[in-house]
């Protein structure tokens, strides 16, 4: 097993339960298989750059230990999620 570090971006205008659902989705695809060691709500933040003409987002950062296959559900569940602007993951380095 492997730790990444995932940033998940929202739109910020989203309700706490849609948000929440919506999260709640990604942290299944990590418990899967793998480890949440830590998640950090950044709460609403300004954006580098527009994006769809939305100007900030919600941030939730996780860090997790798991296999690769659930890096792979994790981004596939992010991008079909009408809930997330942006999203990425990265292995962290030991």
């Amino acid at each position: 097993m492997r730790k990444y570090e995932g940033v998940f971006i929202f739109k910020p205008n989203l309700e706490d339960e849609v948000r929440n659902q919506a999260f709640d989705r990604i942290k299944a695809a990590i418990e899967s298989n793998g480890t949440i060691t830590e998640i950090n709500e950044w709460g609403n933040r300004k954006l580098a750059y527009e994006i769809n003409y939305i100007k900030e987002g919600y941030y939730i950062i996780v860090n997790f230990e798991a296999a690769a296959e659930v890096v792979a559900e994790v981004e596939r569940r992010s991008r079909i999620s009408d809930a997330i602007i942006r999203y990425m993951v990265v292995k962290q380095e030991a």
